[in-house]
């Protein structure tokens, strides 16, 4: 039997949603609620996740209408039928643009009115929306003497308005933002064996292959695919030396080639390590704190999300903590953090040390000093008293 109300739920919490984001933002401005409309807010009640989904579907279908179209078959039958969709996707993505430039202003980093939306409108996220429109707009204006199909092949440009709905490249970015320098140092590494490689290619084959080891520059290309043991082998040395040095290379280029992807690979891994952990430090920092507020909560689930951590994983944590405090309380806790019985060990060494002072042959000196008002205090003379 077929369980109708997993199907209505969803339908159920589109509804529920909706209306909670009316009401709770009824007070609000019309750049407010559009900003919570398109971007991941406390106030958005997930009413922006329905909106990236209609822009998500827009993209693939519209990829999806621009592959078909290179097929001749499919084209000559549908090619009505994809300019329509072309229209319907660019003006979602035009409203989208739009509105995008329009509550801008509500980050703090784009506050100002004009200055703001400049900056904005030169964003990267915002060039890419404007490149993914731009082709349908300068082909429809642009004199048709023009020829204007490579245009088309812009279009698949669209798919880059994906990357808004992931923090994985964020994440890439920081990684390769931190590893810049080695990179760079394997990148120079490439290069040159590139260049070094070109450069054997050309002095060993040039005389029995002119037409393909015609210039040290030219043959860069086969010692590229070499290195990076693709071998389409279009083009291959037919000397000895040349084919020694293709051996030797191949086996030179493998490690060359494998630097830069272990560590991308690697520092990926610890970037999204290192952001998690953070995400838990301010977790911590928060739910100890004597000001955290459901708003927080909600915060704390948007960067959960960014970072693909459920959102149970805060309630782990808040668990966690719990436990932590429990068995703190068991073990016994001071106002300085130290446990009960440590503190205790303590007190008693220093109730030895004076007992020993107390019987030693140099205590009736130390009395002296002691009952002594001008150097002690009452509390230290009775205290003294109970030791003898």
């Amino acid at each position: 039997m077929v369980n109708i109300e997993k199907f209505i739920q969803p339908i159920l919490n589109v509804f529920n949603n909706t209306g909670k984001f009316v009401s709770k933002n009824k007070n609000k401005s019309l750049r407010q609620n559009i900003f919570a409309l398109l971007n991941p807010t406390p106030h958005s009640y997930e009413v922006n996740k329905y909106i990236d989904y209609v822009v998500i579907l827009a993209v693939l279908i519209s990829v999806i209408c621009i592959i078909l179209e290179t097929v001749q078959e499919v084209n000559s039958v549908w090619s009505a039928e994809f300019k329509t969709l072309d229209i319907l996707t660019v003006t979602i993505f035009s409203i989208e643009y739009v509105l995008r430039v329009y509550s801008c202003c509500e980050i703090q980093r784009y506050s100002k009115p004009i200055r703001g939306r400049i900056l904005y409108i030169f964003s990267a996220s915002a060039l890419i929306d404007l490149l993914a429109i731009s082709p349908f707009y300068i082909s429809l204006f642009v004199n048709k003497s023009i020829d204007l199909r490579f245009l088309r092949i812009f279009r698949l440009t669209r798919l880059l308005k994906l990357t808004r709905y992931t923090g994985t490249l964020n994440t890439l970015l920081k990684a390769v933002q931190r590893e810049k320098y080695v990179l760079m140092a394997a990148a120079f590494m490439m290069i040159l064996m590139i260049i070094l490689t070109a450069s054997l290619g050309y002095m060993f084959e040039h005389d029995s292959q002119p037409d393909k080891f015609e210039s040290i520059p030219a043959s860069m290309y086969w010692a590229v695919i070499t290195l990076a043991s693709v071998g389409y082998g279009d083009i291959t040395p037919i000397t000895p030396l040349g084919r020694l040095m293709t051996v030797i290379v191949s086996f030179v280029g493998i490690g060359i080639f494998a630097i830069p992807a272990g560590l991308m690979a690697s520092s990926f891994t610890d970037q999204l390590r290192l952001d998690r952990k953070t995400f838990e430090d301010d977790v911590r920092k928060l739910v100890t704190s004597d000001k955290f507020t459901a708003e927080d909560r909600e915060n704390l689930e948007l960067e959960a999300e960014r970072l693909h951590l459920p959102k149970d994983v805060i309630q782990e944590i808040i668990n966690r903590i719990d436990l932590d405090k429990e068995e703190q309380i068991s073990a016994g806790i001071s106002i300085g953090g130290v446990s009960i019985e440590l503190t205790l060990e303590e007190y008693r060494k220093e109730v030895n040390t004076l007992r020993r002072l107390a019987l030693s042959e140099q205590a009736h000196l130390l009395e002296e000093q002691i009952n002594n008002p001008s150097k002690t205090t009452q509390l230290e003379r009775d205290i003294w008293k109970t030791l003898k």
